[in-house]
């Protein structure tokens, strides 16, 4: 309990400097606290400033559809569709608060575009979602992450003031206050057998993972060695390897379940292969 408190204090301390003044919070059917209580955290909205960055840092545009976790009265959503174009999902556990959601949408004139439902975060299903933004505590991060990393590869999430423990951020927001920024990353630990990738011997690649940090090794016939500098972002991953004339060659590959597409590029020609999960 008193952990919870202490992270109650500081979440509002922390945000209330950023938070639009209380002159803007809700309408003549429904006017919030800033500050009141909610299932699991309280209600303090994220500044416009930090919302653009978030929706900046995600990269939404008009293809996207975003999930707001934790919707409060709809800024997030509706910054996401009027702003950046995109169509806009948000939960809210409060059912007064999620209606005045709705009609800021309405007020704002994209309503055609967001949708602010009554829900619980855990419970509703935002798995078709490519963009997640949250503003929770960390210990809900934490139950959420399990969920979050389960999703398409490639899905981006953003998080104002917390982290999501070992999982690192792939880019971080330091103002007008903390954001973080991750990318969902394809399973791709395991042996992948590399199809036409070596015409004079078989190809095994065994990769060991980490959340978006991978190593591993190229095995090409007899001769295994470390992949280098090897970058995974979704469901694409970049490596290089030394080949048997000493150069330098970079290999890029797409995973679809257990199945890879890819090619070698190399200074005179790009070279396409296949390859599955062994």
């Amino acid at each position: 309990m008193i952990k919870k408190l202490i992270f109650l204090l500081a979440f509002f301390a922390f945000s209330n400097a950023f938070s639009q003044s209380s002159t803007e919070l809700g309408d003549d059917k429904y006017r919030p606290n800033m500050g009141q209580s909610g299932k699991d955290v309280i209600w303090i909205p994220t500044g416009n400033e930090l919302v653009a960055k978030m929706l900046k840092i995600a990269n939404v545009g008009p293809s996207d559809l975003l999930y707001d976790l934790g919707a409060g009265d709809g800024k997030i959503a509706i910054a996401a569709a009027r702003d950046f174009g995109a169509r806009a999902v948000g939960i809210e556990f409060n059912p007064d608060m999620a209606a005045l959601g709705q009609r800021n949408a309405e007020r704002a004139g994209v309503a055609n575009k967001v949708k602010i439902i009554q829900g619980d975060i855990f419970k509703e299903d935002f798995s078709k979602a490519t963009v997640v933004t949250l503003y929770l505590l960390p210990e809900l991060n934490q139950q959420l992450r399990p969920t979050i990393l389960k999703m398409k590869p490639g899905t981006r999430v953003v998080s104002h003031a917390f982290d999501m423990g070992d999982w690192q951020p792939d880019a971080e927001i330091d103002s007008p206050a903390k954001g973080y920024f991750w990318i969902v990353p394809a399973n791709v630990s395991g042996e992948w057998a590399l199809d036409s990738f070596d015409s004079k011997s078989s190809t095994i690649l065994n990769l060991s993972q980490k959340f978006q940090y991978v190593g591993g090794n190229l095995t090409l016939g007899k001769k295994t060695q470390p992949i280098l500098n090897a970058d995974l972002k979704g469901d694409r991953l970049q490596f290089s390897y030394i080949d048997d004339m000493n150069n330098l060659r970079t290999v890029r590959l797409s995973f679809n379940g257990s199945n890879i597409k890819g090619e070698e590029n190399s200074n005179y020609m790009i070279r396409e292969f296949s390859g599955f999960k062994r």
